[in-house]
């Protein structure tokens, strides 16, 4: 294993592209470093997608004979299960219009081939960093919910206890000072 994953497990990339050199070419290129499923279609790279062997990169080619890659990938986006997977285009189409189509839908990155090795395994590192980060992050909101909620309702109890504390202190005092009290505190 490289420098780039030598202290983490390998990240699962899948490759989605209708030619199979290209497929062999990614899976080539990858390899080394990261775990890489393929896909030569829509149904079978969503099926991989959604699988519970989770993805934490798509390289998706846009132009393919049965939906083209923008339907892919607004169809990934769309579902909770894949949305945070970040998607790079990977693609002959080098219009401008293309590029900015593709990452208006919720790509995170826009390569054009022919591909350029040196720069497809710099893109991928960073989108896998970042995609550690937002996980890690993602992570930690959950986790601090759940204390929040934790420590509201053990506030709440002390609440609770405090307030029937004080009514039964007034209670002593005068029987129907506590009842209101207590009364009041369940509304």
């Amino acid at each position: 294993m490289t420098e780039n994953n030598s202290m983490l497990e390998k990240a699962t990339i899948l490759a989605v592209d209708d030619t199979p050199d290209n497929l062999l070419l990614i899976t080539g290129l990858l390899k080394d470093d990261y775990h890489v499923k393929v896909a030569n279609g829509r149904e079978r790279a969503i099926k991989i997608a959604q699988s519970d062997n989770p993805l934490d990169l798509i390289l998706l080619d846009i132009m393919m004979p049965d939906i083209d890659g923008y339907e892919v990938c607004r169809l990934l986006k769309a579902d909770e299960k894949t949305s945070h997977i970040p998607i790079i285009f990977l693609t002959a189409k080098t219009e401008v219009d293309d590029e900015t189509r593709g990452l208006e839908i919720g790509a995170v990155d826009y390569i054009t081939k022919p591909i350029s090795p040196p720069i497809v395994l710099a893109r991928v590192k960073t989108h896998l960093a970042l995609k550690r980060m937002q996980d890690f992050l993602r992570d930690q909101n959950a986790y601090l919910e759940s204390e929040v909620k934790k420590r509201t309702e053990e506030v709440v109890a002390i609440q609770d206890v405090t307030i029937h504390a004080m009514a039964s202190m007034a209670e002593t005092r005068d029987n129907e000072t506590g009842n209101h009290i207590r009364r009041r505190s369940t509304t």
